[in-house]
């Protein structure tokens, strides 16, 4: 047998097995971080990793490790006693200090063993926020233990309830030669190999038992753009890797804080405006980025991952979305988040088409959630041809709501005979290029949207009969670009001008 180290937690496995037998729910594409041992790669670095309720942090650590990290019921007493714009600390545990009652100075990111009342049986790990003096009944060399190198941004997560959970060394695996992403289920494991299989983060605002909303509008776009569970690399950089998978979307400016190791942003202007970003490194801070959030474990699975890599990321809260769901499913998720729940009409099968309030966040600190619904009748849903009509079917998406939420809107503007025309507001900067522009005929329900050919670029249409000459929106062919159809067409004959019509995607 041969030892693994799995995601953080040993586990044994017989000689010669492979990847696929550690990795046996892995889905398909995803790749996991291979860390190989070696000589240089089995040496301790002198470092310990904390991981905390909040996230996972590094202390660099100051000569010789201090006795009592290594004690087995160590983390049993690191709960969190008090914290403040200075420092935090943790304990209270018995060491054999002697407090030199006076106070030092201290920087930002210093790690110390200090104690309560000048007493040692009550000592605390205390960790500093920020350059500040004081006396925290430290010996007289002023109790500096060690010094945050990583995670720093997870000291100012810290509050009431937060703890300790594990104390381990850090083993250098840097020997980028040694150490990779892959996906390969052939891989035969090695005795002392490391593997992180995902990446957890923690959004922005949300810890155990206190959530607060001053970034709830861009941790709402983090939990949208990762909403699959997957991290698409698109690119990877000294610095930082980039998710662009929802690049081009409008995000608020809400949270500028320094960038550290770990913390995830969001670009809120620019060209990669709405990309998910998560840094390897420290850089500073930037206008054009907002913090969501921290990775609290598998960080080496973002430092090794390359361009076009996937890999599992999950990210807490779970996002809280109820548009499109039937009534009783949404009920369910208010329920399961401890929600207050108030709902306009509940007679009949009914639709929820709105939600207050509109962010995850917002609705997890107000611990209240309202719901506007509709009839189930009134409620159609469609097809989208990506495969045909990428580009269309995304435009589509953004101005109906359908790229946010399982429900969108649009306007009936026109009905005539068995054509319908919708016309939700479109983006000045928005171009419909001709894409999939029907041929020879144009089969009946088929969904549609008038290309930048024609005048009314932009405006939706549907026809119940199939048309060899016009498209749904009555334009020419090549004014016409097909997108998809329309499932529940016998509810579109109850409909009036004017009316606000309901949409959901059916996905194949």
């Amino acid at each position: 047998m041969i030892t693994i180290h799995l995601d953080g937690e040993q586990t044994e496995v017989a000689e010669g097995a492979m990847l696929a037998s550690l990795l046996k729910n892995h889905p398909p594409g995803c790749c996991a971080a291979i860390i190989r041992p070696s000589t240089k790669e089995e040496r301790q670095t002198g470092s310990l990793s904390l991981s905390t309720t909040a996230g996972e942090i590094t202390i660099e650590v100051a000569g010789e490790v201090a006795p009592f990290f290594e004690t087995p019921e160590i983390t049993d007493r690191l709960a969190i006693h008090w914290t403040d714009r200075y420092a935090a600390a943790f304990g209270p545990f018995s060491t054999p200090l002697r407090p030199a009652r006076r106070p030092h100075l201290y920087e930002q990111n210093d790690v110390i063993l200090g104690c309560g009342g000048y007493d040692p049986k009550k000592s605390y790990l205390i960790f500093s926020k920020s350059r500040h003096s004081a006396d925290h009944g430290s010996d007289e060399t002023g109790g500096i233990i060690g010094k945050v190198v990583s995670g720093r941004a997870v000291l100012d997560r810290w509050t009431t309830g937060d703890r300790i959970e594990k104390i381990t060394p850090v083993v250098s695996w840097a020997d980028t030669s040694r150490s990779f992403t892959t996906g390969d289920p052939g891989l035969v494991l090695e005795d002392g190999m490391q593997v992180v299989t995902h990446v957890d983060i923690l959004a922005q605002g949300y810890t155990a038992g206190n959530v607060t909303a001053e970034a709830a509008g861009t941790v709402e776009h983090l939990l949208l753009a990762l909403s699959s569970g997957k991290f698409r690399v698109g690119r990877a950089a000294s610095t930082h890797i980039l998710d662009e998978r929802l690049t081009g979307s409008d995000v608020p400016e809400q949270y500028k804080r320094p960038r550290r190791e770990g913390t995830v942003t969001v670009r809120t202007h620019g060209r990669s405006s709405g990309g998910v970003y998560i840094y390897q490194s420290d850089v500073s801070a930037s206008p054009a980025h907002s913090v969501v959030g921290q990775v609290v474990h598998g960080i080496e699975l973002v430092k090794l991952a390359k361009e076009n890599d996937v890999f599992i990321v999950n990210v807490q809260p779970r996002r809280i979305d109820m548009l499109g769901l039937p009534l009783p499913a949404a009920k369910e998720i208010a329920a399961g988040n401890g929600l207050a729940f108030t709902v306009d009409n509940e007679t009949g099968e009914r639709i929820v088409v709105s939600q207050e309030p509109g962010t995850t966040l917002d609705a997890l600190n107000e611990k209240a959630v309202s719901v506007t619904t509709a009839p189930l009748a009134k409620v159609i849903d469609l097809e989208l041809d990506d495969e045909a009509a990428p580009d269309s079917c995304e435009i589509f998406r953004r101005i109906t709501g359908l790229r946010e939420h399982d429900a969108g809107v649009m306007p009936l503007f026109f009905k005539f005979d068995d054509s319908f025309l919708f016309k939700p507001a479109i983006p000045k900067e928005v171009r419909l290029h001709p894409e999939n522009v029907p041929k020879d005929e144009v089969p009946a329900a088929a969904l549609g949207i008038t290309n930048d050919s024609r005048k009314g670029a932009g405006i939706v249409g549907v026809r119940l009969s199939a048309n060899k000459e016009f498209g749904p929106t009555s334009e020419p062919f090549e004014g016409t670009n097909i997108i998809g159809k329309v499932i529940d067409t016998a509810k579109l004959k109850g409909l009036r001008e004017r009316d606000k019509v309901y949409i959901r995607e059916v996905r194949k």
